[in-house]
């Protein structure tokens, strides 16, 4: 211990020999070369000169490395003024000033001799050293939900999660950088978590480890798993897009796709370029306008494109793009440039976003087209033709078209619907009268609020397309312009159908396909932590019908044994299969030889009949003592065929120990039982062996069965009170008490029948607030 105590005490006075033994003393001026004077020019301009000749890259000296490394402590320290400053007045640029500075020098010495610094390394491992070109694409999680998601179903995210202390995100950080830039001028969109302060987002979208890639489009998250390159992470931004965003157009077919205008209710673009595929930016172009415009693209250098090009008179070295609307000879709108820029495009598209007389087909196109009046300033009244289709309205809808054309203003927007599809927009504004029926009609409307309300004036007369039709819509929108007031009726209209609208099966079909493909993805390139759902999942189901075949199967080879139930409360009555005019739709084939019919008692009566499961029914045959023997071996009988359904239980309820259970429930029948009161001195005798209830436990009702009773009853009741004797005489051939048991038994004559109409749910019901006790 005291030669342990001694180690340590020479190892400390030891340790100020060690530091003054470490190399010289690092002294960046030395290192780069310049002098205590030397300006901030000075300093960086020998940095760089240094950088560029000791870099390992480029030079292949062992000590290179090494070198470099001093070289990049000595900038930071000289090209920081306060810790300059340090280094000029104590010898180190640290900012501690804990220690005296003998000691704090001699120990920096000693520690920057081991080059444990972490500024040596100039490696972003914190927040304070992380790239800022970052910063701006950082995600929270609110950001993500109430934006981010919403605008994927505009363009695709390329989204990063990193951390801090990541080695691979240094890796790939020059790739990244540069394809997010590119990406970003494109019209993709950029994010980046930082999986150390947004735990939460990173969780959500899946990511366990750092660095993780993924793409989100339409709500969806796509996850990368290739090689960090270039070329790869755009190939996998355009593999995010749908597949038929850009049809190919040649000479065969571009008279077919420019003339679907009237069927997709959009303008047509063309893209004329020299590119053999599709340019990335186009593809973007057209995910973000496909609710608007419909796409083509047309590879001037492929043969086949001729009379196209020359039709339009396209020059082949110079990117074009055509809209085209209602006229297909001619473009409504053309712009080129020789690059094309997202900027160019948007301002390009955003100005022919509709057709010159759009169809309203949804409530969406509705409120974009005709917008709710904000100010007075910002009228836009729209001037609507109610036509149907068919040969006989295109002169109307042609003249219309031509009236729009001609007086095209910004306050003024030209539409039209089908009134067969618009039914009720239609009746609305025309009021059902009979001058418009068969024929067009025109219709000037102000949206006044989004709850339906608008001003509108209809046309006096049917719209024909005449000059003198013409003259008069145009002498209505002049006084329009100068009196608003015109519009003097008022009205509400209901939301628009959505004519485009994919039926349920194609929606289910598709969502059927994304949703194989999804699982499919993950089965194959997810890690196990994500799998771990699902094959739990997997294992559950398969533990699940594996187990019910085994228990059925034990249960199937232990009912038929045939084991007496002698000396148990259940009593098993055996019976042969007999001829029945059961329905089939009613009976189930019976799986065993014997009814099972159990004693309901205050033991099992909760799981019995207060907790029994949805859709399950207790049978209850009410017996007493005296009577148990015949009831049961009649009800075993009557109930047998009806043994197959696994929703039907058979109990029995002895009326010597709960008749005030009894009393009390038949109180909630009609006329089942009378109500007692102290002047019915009979009450306590009224005779309930051969009742059948028919007890649903989950909804609280019974059915109630009433025994079938001959005329002699109440006298062979009193002649069979000992069974014990009875059983004895028909063993001997005496058939003393044989009447009265067959009295007792016929009371339950007409059960099998009761049983078939339980099943068909066509007996009445009798219902009650709560289940009594028992006791």
């Amino acid at each position: 211990m005291e030669l342990g105590r001694a180690g340590w005490l020479l190892l400390l006075l030891l340790l100020p020999a060690l530091a003054v033994a470490a190399p010289g003393e690092f002294d960046p001026y030395r290192v780069l070369g310049v002098g205590r004077s030397s300006s901030q020019a000075d300093i960086k301009k020998a940095y760089k000169r240094l950088a560029r000749e000791w870099h390992p890259d480029k030079n292949k000296d062992p000590g290179a490395e090494d070198k470099f490394i001093q070289i990049s402590k000595a900038y930071e320290i000289l090209s920081n003024e306060e810790k300059r400053a340090n280094f000029d007045r104590y010898g180190d640029a640290g900012e501690s000033q804990g220690f005296s500075q003998q000691q704090h020098r001699q120990f920096h010495r000693f520690h920057d001799g081991f080059y444990f610094d972490e500024s040596f390394f100039h490696f972003p491992f914190n927040s304070e050293r992380r790239d800022t070109s970052d910063e701006k694409y950082l995600l929270h999680f609110s950001h993500y939900i109430n934006e981010i998601v919403p605008d994927s179903f505009k363009k695709p995210y390329l989204i990063k999660i990193t951390s801090d202390w990541c080695f691979s995100c240094i890796h790939i950080e020059p790739v990244w950088k540069e394809v997010a830039q590119e990406l970003e001028a494109l019209g993709a969109g950029i994010g980046v978590v930082h999986a150390g302060y947004e735990r939460r987002l990173a969780h959500h979208l899946g990511a366990h480890s750092t660095p993780t890639l993924l793409g989100l489009i339409n709500g969806k998250i796509t996850f990368f798993h290739n090689a960090v390159i270039r070329e790869n992470l755009r190939q996998f931004v355009e593999n995010l897009l749908p597949g038929n965003l850009v049809e190919k157009i040649t000479d065969k077919n571009y008279i077919r796709f420019l003339s679907h205008w009237r069927k997709d209710n959009k303008p047509h673009v063309l893209l004329f370029d020299h590119m053999p595929v599709v340019p990335l930016l186009y593809k973007l172009t057209a995910f973000a306008y496909r609710d608007y415009l419909s796409f083509g693209y047309v590879y001037v250098g492929l043969r086949g494109t001729e009379e196209l090009s020359s039709q339009y008179n396209i020059n082949v070295y110079t990117p074009t793009m055509m809209i085209f609307k209602e006229h297909i000879d001619r473009p409504a709108d053309v712009v080129q440039a020789r690059e094309m820029k997202k900027q160019l495009i948007d301002d390009f598209l955003s100005q022919n976003k509709f057709l010159m007389v759009a169809r309203l087909t949804s409530q969406r196109l509705f409120q974009e087209l005709c917008p709710v009046k904000k100010s007075h300033r910002q009228r836009k009244h729209c001037v609507v033709l109610l036509t149907e289709e068919g040969e006989k309205f295109d002169k109307a809808y042609e003249a219309f078209l031509t009236f729009a054309v001609a007086n095209t203003k910004d306050t003024l927007r030209f539409v039209h619907i089908y009134s067969d599809r618009q039914r009720e927009f239609a009746d609305t504004v025309l009021m059902n009268e009979e001058k418009y029926h068969g024929r067009s009609a025109v219709v000037i409307l102000e949206r006044r609020n989004n709850a339906g309300k608008i001003a509108y004036k209809a046309l006096e007369e049917a719209w024909q397309g005449s000059k003198e039709d013409s003259f008069i819509l145009l002498d209505l929108l002049d006084q329009l312009r100068t009196d608003p007031s015109i519009l003097s009726s008022e009205t509400v209209v209901a939301d628009l159908n959505d004519e485009l609208a994919p039926m349920f099966l194609i929606r289910w079909f598709y969502s059927t396909v994304d949703y194989i493909s999804d699982w499919w993805d993950s089965l194959f390139h997810s890690n196990w932590r994500e799998m771990m759902p699902l094959l739990s999942l997997l294992f559950s189901a398969l533990f699940i019908l594996f187990g019910t075949v085994i228990v059925q199967a034990f249960s199937d080879s232990s009912d038929t044994r045939d084991a007496p139930p002698s000396g148990k409360e259940e009593t098993a009555a055996k019976t042969e299969k007999n001829d029945t005019s059961f329905s089939k739709e009613s009976n189930r084939i019976p799986k065993k030889s014997f009814v099972e019919v159990t004693e309901l008692t205050d033991i099992n009566y909760t799981s019995n009949l207060v907790r029994l499961r949805p859709g399950h029914m207790n049978i209850v045959l009410i017996l007493s003592n005296s009577t148990k023997t015949p009831l049961l071996q009649k009800f075993a009988l009557e109930v047998y065929m009806f043994t197959g359904s696994s929703s039907l239980h058979f109990s029995f309820l002895s009326l010597d120990k709960h008749r005030e259970w009894l009393e009390y429930l038949l109180e909630f029948a009609q006329d089942a039982a009378p109500i007692p009161n102290q002047y019915d001195k009979h009450f306590l005798e009224r005779d309930y062996t051969g009742y059948v209830l028919a007890l649903n436990g989950h909804k609280k009702y019974f059915c109630l069965f009433k025994p079938h009773r001959s005329g002699d009853e109440g006298r062979t009741l009193g002649l069979c009170e000992d069974y014990d004797a009875l059983q004895h005489a028909e063993a001997r051939g005496k058939s003393s008490c044989s009447p009265g048991s067959r009295s007792i038994k016929n009371k339950l004559h007409k059960l099998s029948f009761w049983m078939e109409r339980l099943l068909e749910g066509s007996l009445q019901r009798f219902y009650i607030p709560s289940w009594p006790a028992l006791d």
